[in-house]
């Protein structure tokens, strides 16, 4: 070969070369940055290409649907059976805004791209079969569902209930909601829902239930309780305390304001019924503040939750000092939970001390309904030993049985109800209307079938002093259990 030709034939190898690099470097290293690049359609228009796999709660339910759009490149939509109703559990699949919730986490599954589903896509290309998306099998009950929807009604605010034994959730609630159907398209139509949502002041999209943090106020006193049985300042739940009705706040001048008459050295169980201010604020301070943070997050506080939509962080200041420790201890300062969070304390409680991890995905099965993956319930912490448990159980019942939560009494043979109502004061000076609390199990012979949570953050046309969480948020709670317990007898 002459010299020349050799030249040619060396820059033209260099030129393969470097196309082979670039084609590598495309492919396997920029590969996730360009599938997720905005202007990227092939992959949101491959997504809608199939049918996707649907959400499933109890009894089989599919809570979610397909219908061919008619589009050119999204031919296929997604559907929602009640989907204001189970938005807080589905989030949204839309063509045009991405999508949230189990319908993001699980998109693989349901698209029916994830690797696990790599059989089932080999297989179709032998037997003609069209690509289909496999299903999320939820812990929802509809029942349970349908109750805390329905109790909350044209009321703001949030449900949880979750089976103890488990962590299952059964119920997932937040109001006001959305239709997530609304914008499931590529049109003008699905735009303008999706513009008006975020514009809507009532934050409809915002989950309450797991991603807006409240203060919870005197539903709180649980855990005070919990702290004080544990740390031994409290051994006779039933015994006296050395509680003056005008117990001044550390480091403060004020007195502590109890909102019922009797709490002066009030025993630990009658502060419980009637929520006396001062006990608790006292015990919060007896306990310190590094106690009190170690038992609040045993209970899962100061850390996200994964259920496996992310639920943010409930928080107890680990840095009060003594004053905001004692207002902490009651709710408030910058004590502040998600009501997923206080269904967890309720739950550990009812469950003799033993919290489970929260999860609401079952199952992930494939098109031909094989099984991919099974949760396993799984033990998150032991906030309490068996006996404190079953003593802040006795307060519990105490308080539906002759204090303030009798609006939740499910009054059934055999079941037992334990609740603690709250209402939980904020803003400046605590100018705004208050959140309206209650948490709540029911429990039998056979175990605690249920724990809820219940907050109420706004009842248009409610007088503030009826802002009460036995009053608007017990009955919520009530309508949940039962739908629970009915369903298991």
């Amino acid at each position: 070969m002459n010299k020349p030709l050799r030249r040619v034939a060396i820059f033209c190898g260099l030129l393969i070369f470097a196309l082979l690099v670039r084609d590598n470097w495309l492919q396997y290293v920029r590969a996730d940055e360009l599938n997720a690049h905005p202007k990227n359609k092939r992959v949101t228009i491959e997504r809608y290409s199939n049918e996707r796999g649907n959400i499933i709660v109890s009894g089989g339910k599919e809570i979610t649907g397909s219908v061919d759009s008619g589009d050119t490149f999204y031919k296929y939509k997604r559907t929602y059976v009640d989907g204001p109703m189970w938005a807080p559990v589905t989030g949204y699949a839309s063509q045009a805004f991405d999508a949230s919730q189990i319908e993001k986490i699980e998109d693989g599954i349901l698209t029916g791209n994830d690797d696990r589903l790599f059989f089932d896509r080999t297989m179709s290309m032998f037997t003609g079969d069209k690509k289909k998306g496999g299903d999320v099998v939820t812990t929802l009950n509809e029942a349970a569902q349908k109750a805390a929807f329905k109790g909350l009604g044209s009321k703001t605010g949030a449900v949880v209930a979750i089976e103890p034994s488990t962590g299952k959730i059964l119920a997932l609630a937040s109001t006001p909601s959305y239709d997530p159907a609304s914008f499931a398209g590529y049109h003008n139509a699905d735009a303008k829902a999706w513009q008006a949502l975020e514009k809507d002041k009532e934050k409809p999209k915002l989950n309450r239930a797991l991603r807006e943090i409240y203060p919870p106020g005197s539903v709180f006193k649980v855990v005070t309780a919990a702290a004080a049985l544990e740390n031994g300042k409290v051994t006779d739940i039933n015994a006296a305390t050395d509680t003056p009705d005008g117990w001044k706040i550390p480091l403060s001048t004020k007195e502590m304001v109890n909102h019922a008459t009797g709490c002066a050295n009030a025993s630990l169980n009658r502060a419980l019924e009637i929520s006396c201010n001062s006990v608790f604020a006292k015990l919060g301070d007896d306990v310190g503040r590094d106690k009190m943070v170690e038992m609040a997050e045993k209970f899962g506080f100061n850390a996200e939750q994964f259920t496996p939509v992310r639920a943010v962080a409930s928080v107890y200041d680990k840095k009060a000092d003594r004053g905001g420790n004692a207002l902490s201890s009651i709710g408030q300062f910058n004590t502040a939970t998600t009501p997923l969070q206080m269904a967890m304390v309720t739950a550990a409680i009812a469950n003799d001390g033993k919290l489970m991890k929260p999860y609401m995905v079952d199952e992930l099965r494939a098109p031909n309904l094989d099984i991919i993956k099974k949760t396993e319930p799984e033990e998150l912490s032991r906030p309490v030993s068996q006996a404190t448990a079953q003593q802040l159980q006795k307060m519990m019942e105490n308080v539906v049985q002759n204090g303030t939560g009798g609006n939740a009494d499910l009054k059934m043979d055999g079941v037992r109800v334990g609740g603690k109502t709250g209402t939980a004061q904020h803003g400046e000076k605590n100018a705004k209307r208050p959140y309206a609390w209650f948490i709540s199990y029911a429990k039998s012979a056979e175990g605690s079938p249920v724990a809820v949570a219940v907050i109420v953050e706004d009842s248009a046309g409610t007088d503030r002093e009826d802002i009460t969480g036995g009053g608007l948020a017990a009955p919520i709670a009530k309508a949940v259990m039962k739908a629970v317990v009915k369903g298991k007898s």
